[in-house]
């Protein structure tokens, strides 16, 4: 099934890891990431729940007799299973007949109702979150400088070359879609809108068929589009719709529509690190909100090139929207989990990554290369504090920057890396 113009995704290391290890794998992510791509790509055999052929004859049968849907060469690919969801049980009760690894490759674009299945699938089905594409995965980093390493303060400085900040815009307009690489920045653009409409006007009855106000949910894309890459509240999101968008709409309304995006993927908000070994130090438990691509809350708010590069207040935190964005993905493919930092006293790093074996690094993301002192200064001063009130020190600090032309370890220790030069 392999297709040999496939790009290939950080993530496939993953998919075979685990094929080696579970009966099957479930690759979870937002539509048009890519995992049908991914899933083609090592699987023998497939089966579309959304193939249209025979007016959707794949998805009947599957409905009819969910043994059918898995007679096939293995590793068997059934794409977007959620369409029937007795098809997870079936899978479930396949893998215990025979134990085989690596039957069945499970993609889906949506979390469904778990009362629709019986069976949890732990220890048969392993889940794996997929992301739109990094700037290293589409071609835009060079990958010189890896994330694991400079986690570990290992980097050799050099000269990485120039970006320039249309460049970044462009970077930020295209998304990380697969199906925009051949595409121009205002085809892209053009995507993410139809994107969006799409997800307002049919995806969000999908998930649980419920109907809910395309309006409200409208009000809040918006409203979560100006608050992107901070600690908005509920509240705070719902005091900017009545202010900007002079409508107003309920706490559990506002509730209910972030946990609909969250299941379908379009948000994936950035969890608070807590200071757990022996710090006195009290943190702050709010998420802070993250697109799962920056196309999206640019789509949202109907911005194009010009619009951004005569704002770059609010482009700075579409780039560190890109930044985390790269980072998850980077982080994942050594089981590292990246969080950021708020505490009571104000101070708060941009994104923290904590390793497997509990050692952690703070991240500051900064658009010019002038805030880059700054930074690495904040950096410094956060970690000195949470050794002062008992916990533990970072292996290491981090500058991403977007208008650098070098990588380096600073005199203080700080690193400073080009977002442009990075990779997993």
């Amino acid at each position: 099934m392999k297709n040999f113009n496939y790009k290939p995704r950080i993530i496939d290391e993953k998919i075979k890891k685990y094929l080696n290890t579970f009966g099957a794998i479930l690759i979870e992510g937002p539509k048009w990431c890519g995992k049908t791509w991914s899933a083609k790509n090592i699987c023998s055999s497939e089966f579309l729940l959304a193939n249209p052929n025979g007016n959707f004859n794949n998805k009947r049968i599957a409905i009819l007799n969910p043994e059918l849907a898995l007679q096939g060469s293995i590793p068997r690919l059934i794409d977007e299973w959620q369409e029937v969801p007795s098809l997870w049980d079936a899978i479930r009760g396949k893998i215990d007949e025979n134990s085989q690894k690596g039957q069945f490759i499970l993609t889906g674009s949506a979390s469904i109702n778990k009362n629709k299945y019986i069976h949890s699938g732990t220890g048969r089905i392993a889940r794996l979150k997929m992301r739109p594409m990094s700037l290293f995965e589409n071609g835009y980093s060079d990958g010189k400088i890896s994330l694991k390493d400079i986690s570990r303060g290992i980097i050799n400085d050099f000269y990485t070359g120039n970006i320039n900040l249309e460049s970044l815009v462009d970077f930020v307009l295209c998304g990380g879609w697969p199906g925009n690489l051949n595409l121009n920045t205002n085809q892209s653009i053009l995507v993410a809108k139809e994107y969006v409409k799409s997800l307002v006007n049919e995806d969000i009855y999908k998930v649980d068929d419920t109907k809910r106000d395309r309006r409200k949910i409208s009000l809040l894309l918006k409203s979560l589009a100006r608050n992107e890459s901070t600690t908005a509240s509920n509240q705070t999101l719902k005091n900017d719709i009545k202010d900007i968008d002079f409508d107003d709409i309920n706490i559990d309304t506002i509730s209910d529509y972030l946990n609909l995006l969250n299941d379908l993927y379009i948000i994936e908000d950035i969890k608070p690190f807590a200071i757990k070994i022996r710090s006195s130090l009290r943190t702050k438990q709010r998420e802070k909100r993250h697109f799962v691509d920056p196309s999206l809350p640019c789509a949202i708010l109907n911005l194009n090139k010009e619009k951004l590069l005569n704002d770059l207040e609010y482009f700075g935190f579409l780039f560190e929207s890109m930044v985390l964005r790269d980072l998850l993905i980077y982080a994942d493919s050594f089981n590292a989990k990246i969080y950021h930092y708020q505490d009571y006293k104000n101070n708060e790093i941009d994104a923290i990554l904590e390793l497997e074996d509990g050692n952690w690094c703070g991240i500051e993301v900064k658009l010019g290369a002038h805030q880059i002192d700054n930074a690495a200064k904040n950096l410094i001063k956060i970690n000195n504090q949470i050794i002062k009130d008992g916990g533990k020190a970072s292996q290491s600090l981090i500058v991403i920057c977007g208008l650098t032309n070098a990588a380096y370890k600073r005199e203080d220790g700080v690193i400073v890396v080009p977002i442009t030069s990075l990779k997993n």
